[in-house]
């Protein structure tokens, strides 16, 4: 019922949110792009986006098709795979940046682990800037990652806005400065969130440094500042901090899949798993706390809580009744 080539563009399509990038991702004219999805709606009897001129957005059926495809295609690779009689071998070096510790990007790998068993995963964790030296450096194969202002190379995976998030209690004193949870140069989120304070004129400093994202998020949740992150990765326990705390605008952020100079060996196993990756796109969201804690955290700005603390180094108690 489902053709595999329109399910692969509506998930393109889904993880950018542009006909133009999926396009772009798939080798693709847009208008070609654009027929596969008004196909797979036909098909499906629904409508998978609503789109206008400036934005592309999911509908609750599109957020249910992102499973189904999901599903479909892998069980398509898994029979292709297993009818055409060949097995990916060798040693593949992966690096993936510590955005995605939280997400279910653990589900993608196990499922490649399966369809490749030969296949000796080798997963390094690390910043993205980290992770960009070592693939230049000839020691990692395949790296998913922030990509840099600078670099233009990379196979868009998704893009996403960043933004200012902290505890819900937080307050921020306008007339000190901005505590800052940041990870260790060369973090790429640190590097734009000190350059944007900075444009601003805003004075900051350093509450808590650390290279692993749990780190950070305990940090958080204590209260200690607040951290630049990604909209769509918004870790439980952690809102966005409202607009009236005056903090500047980070801009967009692409996370994207990069190849290394591969020798032959590890060339196929990266196609394999990079294409595991596009392909589960959907996964590569917070399990955390979602738009339900960042609807949340934009209501915060409107309400008065009397208890917030105005030096931004604390949250408030809870009540004896929480």
């Amino acid at each position: 019922m489902y053709d595999p080539s329109q399910l692969r563009t509506f998930l393109a399509v889904a993880q950018t949110l542009s006909f133009t990038q999926a396009a772009r991702r798939l080798g693709l004219r847009q208008s070609t792009v654009s027929q596969h999805v008004r196909r797979l709606e036909d098909a499906a009897g629904r409508q998978l986006f609503s789109r206008d001129t400036h934005s592309v957005e999911l509908t609750v059926d599109g957020e249910a098709m992102l499973g189904f495809a999901r599903r479909i295609l892998e069980v398509h690779e898994q029979a292709t795979s297993f009818f055409a009689g060949t097995r990916l071998r060798g040693r593949l070096r992966f690096g993936v940046s510590e955005d995605f510790v939280l997400t279910r990007l653990p589900e993608v790998l196990e499922g490649f682990r399966y369809d490749h068993p030969e296949v000796d995963l080798e997963l390094t964790v690390e910043l993205s800037g980290t992770l960009h030296e070592r693939l230049a450096a000839g020691r990692l194969d395949l790296v998913l990652a922030k990509r840099r202002p600078e670099d233009p190379r990379g196979e868009l995976v998704r893009r996403d806005r960043l933004v200012w998030i902290g505890a819900e209690r937080l307050r921020l004193d306008p007339d000190r400065p901005v505590p800052l949870i940041v990870y260790p140069p060369p973090g790429i989120t640190r590097a734009r969130a000190l350059e944007a304070l900075d444009r601003q004129g805003r004075p900051w400093r350093i509450a808590c440094t650390s290279g692993s994202l749990n780190a950070l998020v305990a940090a958080a949740r204590a209260g200690l500042g607040v951290m630049a992150h990604s909209r769509g990765l918004v870790p439980a326990g952690l809102v966005t901090v409202p607009e009236r705390a005056g903090l500047p605008e980070l801009g967009e952020v692409d996370f994207v899949l990069v190849h290394g100079e591969r020798q032959a060996a590890a060339q196929e196993a990266a196609d394999a798993l990079a294409a595991a990756i596009l392909g589960g796109g959907d996964r590569l969201h917070g399990s955390g706390s979602g738009s339900r804690d960042r609807a949340h955290g934009d209501r915060a700005g409107t309400r008065d809580r009397p208890r917030g603390n105005r030096v931004g180094t604390r949250v408030s108690p809870p009540s004896p009744a929480g």
